[in-house]
């Protein structure tokens, strides 16, 4: 067995050795041949490769180009119809809204009418909170400047509410966690 294995690498290691030669004698030939050229035929050859590479940079070049042009297109596609899920989240609220209105001129019961605007809020907050829109957090929050706006300081707080959010004046939103309103908020000091 070790044998027929040593008789296998013998014949691999002969055919790798006829396979190198082969290549070396290919590359001397084109070489010989190479040699054997005019600098006429040569320049031929130069001029000709020249063209085909000209050639080549132009298919690149408007290659190219056409990708810059479709790319921008779909960017400005994206810009114009990017908010089209926003509006359709939200088209079935104003639907709610334009039918709570006409019943709420005749309504005799407030506290319908009240149930009816908070369920109308919850979807409206659901259909934000599905783009990626969501309520900054305040109550008893640590002041962050970069979530929260100090829009007034409430003096005389106890040691454990200093510089933390008292009271939330206007909620703040993030986008996506970006935020793209600051909840303004009055600080304990």
């Amino acid at each position: 067995m070790a044998e027929e294995l040593k008789d296998k690498e013998e014949i691999l290691e002969n055919e790798e050795q006829k396979e190198t030669q082969g290549a070396q004698a290919e590359n001397e030939a084109a070489e010989a041949q190479e040699a054997e050229k005019t600098p006429e035929e040569k320049l031929a050859l130069a001029l000709a490769e020249i063209e085909e590479l000209k050639t080549q940079a132009l298919y690149k070049q408007a290659e190219f180009e056409n990708y810059r042009k479709r790319t921008i297109k779909e960017k400005a596609d994206l810009i114009l119809n990017g908010s089209k899920s926003a509006v359709t989240a939200l088209l079935p609220i104003v639907d709610d809204l334009e039918r709570a209105l006409p019943s709420m001129k005749n309504a005799e019961d407030v506290a319908a009418v009240a149930e009816g605007v908070e369920l109308i809020y919850q979807k409206f907050l659901k259909a934000l909170n599905g783009l990626g829109v969501k309520q900054i957090e305040t109550d008893g929050k640590d002041f962050d400047v970069d979530l929260h706006e100090a829009v007034a300081q409430v003096p005389g707080v106890p040691d454990e509410q200093k510089g933390r959010v008292i009271d939330c004046i206007e909620k703040g939103y993030t986008l996506n966690d970006h935020v793209i309103r600051h909840a303004k908020v009055a600080v304990g000091m």
